[in-house]
C-alpha cells in the first residue's frame, strides 16, 4: 500500500519547515528564512513573497538552477536571486519512489544581513588599515634613513628566494639590532630551504629511478613471458588434444590441469603488460567505429566458452546487435575479457551470465550479470583498485591478481565513462557507461 500527501499550496508545511530552521527572525522587515517546494520548475508551495506581498506560487526557478538540479540531479549551494531579493540558497532534487526527479526542495536565508555585516566589517578593517598606514608613514619618515637600505636588501633577497635562488643570504650587519636578527633568521631559513630542496631533489631522483626500474621490470618480464607462454600453451594443447600422439585418460587429466594453469598464467602476463602501459601513461585511445556485440563481447564469449562449459554456466548475450560506439577496439576487448572472465571465474556452477545494453543520446551502457554471492555494500570500495581482491569463502577458491577490474576501470575512464557494481538478489551486475563519441 502507498500513502501520500498533496503539497501543492500546502503553506502550513513550508511555514513549519521555515519555523523549525529559522524561527521567526526578521531583518529589515523581511523574513530571514524562506522555504519552497517546486513541482518540476514551478513553485507549488512557498513562503517567498512577491512585490505585492503575496506568496510567489506559480513562479519558476532560474534556468541555471533548473539545469543543475533537475537535469543533472546535483545539489545547488550558492547565492541566488529569489523573486525579489538575494539569498544564500540550497536547492536539492526531490525524487519519486522510482528515483526520478520530480521537483526541488529549496531553503534559503536572506543574504542582506551577511552583506551588511560584510560592509561594516570592511569599513572597520579599512579604518584600521588607514590608521595603520598613517602611523607607518609617520614612522617611516623617522626611520627611513636607518632602515631603508637593509630593508631593500631583504626585499631583494626575498625576490631571489621566491625566484628559486635558494640559499641566497644577506648581510647581518645593518646597524639596527632588530634588523640584524631578521637578516640572520632569513639567512637560516634560506639555508634550510636550500638543504630541504636538495634532499627532495635526491629523493625524487631515487623514487623516479626506482619507479622506472619497477615499470621496466614489469614490461620486460611480461614481454619475455608472453612469447614463451604462447609457444608453451600451443604445445600443451597440441599434446592434450592428441595432435602429437595418443594420450591415455590419466595423462589427459594431467594435461587439462597444465593447460588451465597456463591459461591463468597467460592472462596474468597480459594483465601485467596492460598495467605497465597504464603506469607509464601509454594507455592511448585510438578510436574507430566499434560494434559492441559483434566486435567486442561475442569474441570474448567465444574465447572463454570452454571455461564456462567446464562450470556448466549458460551465457546469454542480449546486447543490441546494432549498438555501436566510437572507441578503441583493442582496449574494449581487454575490458570485455576481464568482465566476462570474472563473471565465469566467480560465477556459481550451473548458473547463468547475462549481457545487456542500454543507450542514450550521448552514452551507451553495458551490464554483465552473473549468478554469484551478492557483494556487500562495505565491500564495494575494495573493488576497481590495483591488486585489490575481495576475501571470502568463494574467492579464496579462485586464483586472481586483483588487476582485472582496475585495468577495466582505467580503460572505461579513458573513454570518458565510469564503471560500478550493483548487487542483485542472486548475483551481481558490473555496469559500465562510456560516451558514444562522434
Amino acid at each position: 500500500m502507498y500513502g501520500g500527501r498533496i503539497i501543492n499550496r500546502d503553506n502550513e508545511l513550508v511555514d513549519r519547515i521555515r519555523y523549525l530552521v529559522f524561527g521567526d527572525e526578521q531583518y529589515d522587515h523581511q523574513r530571514v528564512g524562506t522555504v519552497t517546494i517546486f513541482q518540476d520548475d514551478t513553485r507549488v508551495a512557498t513562503n517567498v513573497m512577491n512585490e505585492d506581498g503575496r506568496r510567489a506560487i506559480g513562479t519558476r526557478v532560474s534556468a541555471e538552477v533548473y539545469e543543475k538540479v533537475i537535469e543533472k540531479g546535483n545539489v545547488w549551494n550558492d547565492r541566488a536571486f529569489v523573486v525579489n531579493a538575494w539569498y544564500k540558497t540550497a536547492y536539492e532534487p526531490i525524487r519519486n519512489i522510482n528515483g526520478q526527479i520530480i521537483g526541488i526542495l529549496y531553503v534559503g536565508t536572506l543574504a542582506k544581513p551577511f552583506d551588511d555585516m560584510a560592509k561594516k566589517v570592511t569599513l572597520v578593517f579599512l579604518a584600521i588599515i588607514a590608521g595603520a598606514a598613517a602611523l607607518a608613514i609617520f614612522l617611516s619618515f623617522i626611520l627611513a634613513a636607518r632602515i631603508s637600505r637593509p630593508l631593500t636588501q631583504l626585499v631583494k633577497a626575498a625576490h631571489k628566494l621566491s625566484g628559486g635562488d635558494l640559499g641566497y643570504s644577506v648581510s647581518i650587519e645593518t646597524g639596527v639590532s632588530e634588523l640584524d636578527e631578521v637578516a640572520e633568521s632569513f639567512n637560516m631559513m634560506s639555508r634550510k630551504l636550500d638543504e630541504r630542496e636538495q634532499c627532495l631533489t635526491i629523493s625524487n631522483e631515487k623514487l623516479t629511478a626506482a619507479n622506472k626500474s619497477y615499470l621496466d621490470l614489469i614490461s620486460f618480464v611480461s614481454h619475455e613471458l608472453k612469447g614463451i607462454l604462447a609457444s608453451t600453451v600451443m604445445n600443451a594443447y597440441a599434446v592434450r588434444d592428441g595432435l602429437l600422439g595418443m594420450v591415455n585418460f590419466k595423462q589427459t587429466k594431467a594435461l587439462d590441469s597444465i593447460t588451465r594453469n597456463l591459461d591463468y598464467l597467460e592472462a596474468t602476463v597480459r594483465k601485467f603488460l596492460n598495467l605497465g602501459r597504464i603506469e607509464k601513461g601509454e594507455l592511448s585511445v585510438n578510436k574507430t567505429e566499434v560494434h559492441i556485440r559483434k566486435d567486442v563481447f561475442q569474441p570474448s564469449i567465444e574465447s572463454l566458452k570452454t571455461i564456462a562449459i567446464r562450470k556448466n554456466i549458460n551465457i546469454t548475450n542480449e546486447i543490441d546487435a546494432e549498438l555501436s560506439v566510437n572507441a578503441d577496439l583493442d582496449l574494449l576487448q581487454v575490458a570485455a575479457n576481464n568482465l566476462v572472465g570474472n563473471a565465469i571465474k566467480y560465477g556459481t556452477d550451473g548458473g547463468r551470465i547475462l549481457l545487456k545494453s542500454k543507450e542514450t543520446a550521448d552514452f551507451i551502457e553495458i551490464e554483465v550479470y552473473n549468478d554469484s554471492v551478492p557483494i556487500r555494500n562495505d565491500q564495494k570500495d575494495k573493488l576497481f583498485h590495483k591488486f585489490s581482491r575481495l576475501v571470502n569463502d568463494e574467492t579464496r577458491k579462485v586464483k586472481g591478481t586483483g588487476l582485472g577490474l582496475y585495468i577495466t576501470r582505467q580503460i572505461v575512464e579513458n573513454h570518458g565513462g565510469k564503471i560500478w557494481v550493483e548487487p542483485r538478489e542472486k548475483g551481481n551486475s558490473f555496469i559500465f557507461q562510456i560516451e558514444r563519441g562522434e
